[in-house]
């Protein structure tokens, strides 16, 4: 496990290697215990660069056998070998030489997950961002793109399957119950792309035909007996295909496409050339294991790795302070695909509240980074929501800005430009600029500026000069290392509505850019001035949430009523429901702490009612606009001093005065919703589910509730209405005895099956109330549980910390220390883990005093444990700072 070294790495100062690596040659022997890896290296030096210079290769924990240059042994005294780098003082003088360099792993031992592992009897690697330096040294560096072929040698009994990047080129028989498997990538790609993969697994084939008639083999590779639950992962990928080709022109480039899924897996999937890996969570799936949620993560995951083929593979970061050119880019494409594939505005509003929910917490507090940083200490750290959402978010403006065509213009002329190339920020903003005539260096401070704008906007009316006036002030929030922030372009998609919901018209605006239904805010401050306005309208802002910003906007509570019926843009409509209901639930937490009992307003409840039972609106839709802001999204709008058991009452009195208003309505509503056709987890299917769940949950508050619940439970004929019964009783009828024969049950029935008991993990580490905090000490010891297991560790500590408010937050502070204890222990097996749980606390400075006291000294433990890894320690002081 490599410790912290205290080395920061800064933009400002990347430069080119002196080497290049143009070809790769890999032989892997592979063995539990002693894998034995010769890498014959193709090194080249640069233009220019001195004869004398030293080749210094990356290492990570390596064990060195052997090394040649050009066929002769290099003498001690020529290197400096450690198991951290391999330093060639005097490399040869011809400008091209063969490096060979054998080293030795035991795949088995390496619980990390990172290079190349062994893990339920199957080999498998992760590379990304620098697992490729555990496996041989190596110019582990994005900008360092090499042609690789590859061959693999195992005993078939123990891997008859091997897989590696690219198209298949040769296999055979070894003798003494060995065999062998040759791979080659013609495609120039970085290390951090490799892949290799071996041992038994069973097989699910198909192929696809692409735009220019060229047929690609497909295979889904998991565990022998689940081939039938890669079915929906095999269509989701076929479709990805054909989108891709339809939407970005982008026809994939090998013969064969292969996607393996493994239990063991730090990530979500990775998207190596030709060769995806993927926690097996994110492949598996059937009605009777998978919820509708999980069908559509895989959906979207399948077709997010797919598209990284062409953003992040044929077009690489040139250094990892690029991430966000790979990751953010391809989360639009993603995004993209599945608004096309479901329903465009119930994807915009379960976009913008995991944005919420992750990324504006990470913008407000010690965490806090730029889209492209400018310096890590722990590159692992940063694959963040800030990378990949609000990345994802700023791809989406610059379509806002210049619009759909010259979007696809730039797009295009970015694939034509860089294919083959490790790019950056600045090549991607200059094709936009190139392909639409526009300059963009001010919108570029959304990639180069970390916080969240807020911009603060009052409205009047001159009915006499028959004149609407905005004013629209933009701030940005200091963050840490900038306290003084540029004033950024944001696109300000906006409506002004009249009677009925119409459209307010105006024959002329002044004050600034207005294109399109979009306001280009510029500037501090602007005053834009719409004439010819004879009606006082509400106003519709940040429609569609044309960027990523909060509002402050002076505001009658009738125009956000007005808004949340007749606004047509749906997102805005949902939003101006959500602010009615935070701001209900915010009055409703002060309410609490000044000891009195909140009461809510007759016409938020009648208008929750009016949504559900509104037939034009999607039951997805109105399931989402009927969820509660949660807990968390609670208090970063209260900002600080935050109580979470007031937060939680103020959410459970709420919940309660909308079901005891709406009862009937809702029951007749859950009676005529109940789902007689066959399952399928199509768009439409899973959002009457989605519905009929969320009404059971305001349901089962009121008489008869646990009762109903466990009807529901019983009754269930898919696992995404037997989850959600199960975490209603859970949640709203803890302790209970239908609760308790409903666990019982669940665990009885699906205990073999890991991936669904990830959920009866989540469901009891949700549980709110300071009981949850021995149960999920308790579960540690289930042996369902592992904590070598990223899935299971996420499922329990990872729910508990980052899901569950008033547990975790518990006041005496028995959460934390739990927490700390267990964060210390993942941490000894898997740093990466470790770490990203530990994010769990980057809020807690907005805490009320006494809790905040108890989190510092949980994280003051969590860092004064001796030989703490680079990944923790990184997180730990950077959320102490």
């Amino acid at each position: 496990m490599r410790t912290d070294t205290g080395q920061v790495f800064k933009l400002e100062d990347y430069r080119p290697n002196d080497y290049l690596i143009p070809q790769t040659n890999l032989t892997f022997r592979l063995s539990p215990d002693a894998t034995h890896v010769t890498a014959l290296l193709t090194v080249e030096r640069r233009d220019g660069v001195s004869v004398s210079a030293p080749l210094v290769l990356d290492g990570d924990g390596l064990t060195l056998k052997r090394i040649e240059i050009d066929g002769k042994k290099v003498k001690p005294a020529d290197m400096l070998a450690s198991p951290d780098q391999l330093t060639i003082f005097k490399p040869p003088a011809a400008r091209r030489f063969q490096l060979l360099i054998e080293t030795e792993l035991a795949p088995a031992g390496n619980e990390a997950l990172m290079g190349l592992y062994r893990s339920s009897h199957v080999y498998c690697t992760q590379c990304e961002a620098e697992g490729f330096r555990r496996i041989t040294y190596f110019l582990d560096r994005p900008d360092i793109l090499s042609v690789y072929t590859v061959r693999i040698e195992a005993m078939r009994d123990e891997a008859p399957l091997l897989l590696s990047n690219g198209n298949p080129v040769d296999k055979g028989d070894l003798g003494d119950g060995w065999h062998y498997a040759s791979w080659h990538d013609p495609f120039p790609k970085p290390s951090y792309l490799f892949a290799l993969v071996a041992g038994n697994l069973g097989q699910l084939a198909d192929s696809f035909v692409t735009l220019s008639g060229r047929t690609v083999e497909l295979g889904i590779y998991v565990e022998p007996g689940k081939e039938k639950l890669a079915g929906y992962a095999m269509d989701a990928l076929k479709r990805s295909m054909k989108w891709d080709e339809e939407a970005f022109g982008r026809e994939y480039d090998l013969d064969v496409f292969n996607i393996v899924a493994v239990s063991d897996f730090n990530m979500g999937a990775m998207e190596n050339k030709g060769l995806n890996i993927f926690n097996d969570k994110y492949v598996l799936a059937d009605q009777e294991t998978a919820t509708d949620a999980d069908f559509a993560n895989i959906e979207a995951i399948i077709a997010h790795e797919y598209f990284h083929n062409w953003t992040g593979n044929r077009i690489t970061c040139r250094d990892w302070f690029q991430l966000c050119l790979k990751e953010g880019l391809t989360v639009f494409r993603d995004h993209e695909f599945s608004a096309d594939q479901r329903s465009r505005a119930v994807k915009r509003i379960a976009e913008v509240r995991t944005l919420r929910a992750h990324q504006f917490p990470e913008d407000q507090g010690p965490l806090a980074h730029p889209v492209r940083p400018r310096r890590y200490r722990e590159i692992n750290n940063f694959y963040t929501a800030t990378v990949y959402e609000k990345g994802s978010e700023v791809v989406r403006m610059i379509r806002t800005i210049l619009g759909v065509d010259a979007f696809r213009a730039g797009m295009d002329l970015y694939f034509e430009r860089h294919d083959g190339d490790a790019a950056t920020i600045e090549d991607f903003i200059k094709v936009f600029e190139d392909a639409s005539g526009r300059d963009l260096s001010q919108f570029a401070l959304w990639y180069h500026q970390a916080g969240t704008p807020n911009l603060t906007i009052s409205s009047t009316h001159n009915p006499a000069a028959r004149e609407f006036t905005l004013e629209i002030e933009q701030s940005v929030p200091p963050t840490p290392s900038e306290s003084r922030k540029r004033l950024m372009h944001i696109p300000l998609a906006f409506g002004l509505i009249g009677a009925g919901g119409k459209p307010v018209a105006y024959s002329g605006v002044e004050g600034a850019s207005v294109e399109d239904g979009v306001i280009h805010v510029r500037k501090r401050r602007h005053m834009v001035r719409f004439s010819g306005v004879a009606e006082r309208p509400a106003v519709s802002l940040n429609r569609g949430f044309s960027a990523p910003v909060t509002l402050a906007v002076e505001q009658k509570t009738d125009d956000q009523f007005f808004l949340a019926r007749h606004d047509s843009d749906a997102f805005s409509r949902w939003q101006a429901f959500n602010t009615l209901l935070t701001d209900a639930l915010i009055a409703a937490f002060r309410e609490i702490l000044g000891g009195k009992q909140p009461v809510f307003a007759a016409r938020l409840t009648e208008l929750a009612g009016s949504i559900a039972a509104d037939e034009t609106l999607e039951p997805a839709y109105r399931a989402l606009a009927l969820a509660l802001p949660g807990e968390a999204d609670i208090a970063r709008d209260i900002g600080r001093n935050i109580d979470p058991d007031a937060i939680y009452a103020a959410r459970e009195a709420l919940a309660l005065a909308i079901g005891t208003a709406n009862r009937d309505a809702f029951s007749g509503l859950y009676e005529r919703l109940a789902d007689k056709a066959v399952f399928s987890p199509d768009a439409e299917s899973a959002g009457r589910r989605a519905l009929r769940n969320i009404l059971l949950d305001y349901l089962a508050l009121q008489p008869g509730g646990a009762a109903l619940a466990a009807g529901h439970f019983q009754s269930a004929t898919n696992m995404t209405d037997r989850a959600a019964a199960l975490a209603v009783l859970a949640h709203r009828h803890h302790g209970s005895p239908e609760a308790i024969k409903a666990l019982a049950a669940f665990e009885t029935t699906y205990g073999s099956d890991p991936l669904v008991m990830d959920k009866w993990f989540q469901i009891q580490a949700s549980v709110p109330g300071p009981q949850t905090v021995d149960t999920v000490k308790a579960l540690t010891s289930h042996p369902a549980f592992s904590m070598g297991n990223p899935n299971r560790v996420r499922s329990l500590i990872g729910t508990f910390s980052s899901a569950n408010q008033t547990s975790f937050h518990r006041a005496d502070g028995e959460g934390y220390w739990f927490f700390a204890q267990t964060v210390l222990e993942v941490e000894k097996r898997n740093p990466q883990v470790a770490a990203r749980l530990a994010t769990a606390l980057r809020s807690w400075r907005s805490l009320e005093p006494l809790r905040q006291a108890k989190a510092r000294e949980a994280l003051l433990s969590i860092a004064g444990a001796e030989n703490l890894s680079a990944d923790l320690r990184d997180i730990v002081e950077r959320t102490l700072a």
